[in-house]
């Protein structure tokens, strides 16, 4: 039996904590689905097809990974796709209790699909696609932020 697991998210951009969280993903689980979500009330930085490219680049060469999009609940998509587990990743104290509630609703809308919460390294955990998008906006240099050989 394949052990799959959902990763959500916007990933706007991909950033080098993203893809920690997915190497480590991969020790517990032989799938893990890069689920970038289509939110049509915001309007990313980068197009859903822009950021799955990225994704893709960034993960070539690493087996059991699939990128795809989705536009409907987490769970929904879970159910689709048949896999019982979702990753998130937390920074700090704040990501976690964020991710707690969500993993809190979710397991009462879905009793059978758990989340696995990953805390990211440490040398990580002042990366978010907040400061990768600040740091593009001003033309600064990304390289520490983002997947080794990806440009934006």
């Amino acid at each position: 039996m394949t052990r799959k697991a959902l990763f959500p998210g916007s990933f706007d951009p991909f950033t080098a904590g993203h893809l920690n969280i997915l190497k480590r993903a991969l020790t517990m689980f032989d799938e893990v689905v890069v689920a970038v979500g289509v939110n049509i009330d915001k309007k990313g930085f980068f197009s859903n097809e822009k950021r799955m490219d990225i994704i893709r680049k960034a993960t070539e060469g690493i087996s059991g990974v699939k990128v795809i999009q989705y536009d409907n609940l987490t769970i929904d998509t879970c159910r689709e796709l048949g896999i019982r587990h979702i990753v998130r990743g937390v920074r700090n104290m704040i990501d976690f209790e964020t991710e707690r509630s969500i993993a809190d609703a979710n397991r009462k809308l879905a009793p059978d699909i758990e989340t696995v919460i990953i805390p990211t390294a440490q040398e990580y955990a002042h990366i978010s696609s907040t400061a990768v998008r600040d740091l593009l906006k001003h033309g600064g240099d990304i390289s520490l932020f983002v997947p080794e050989g990806i440009e934006l």
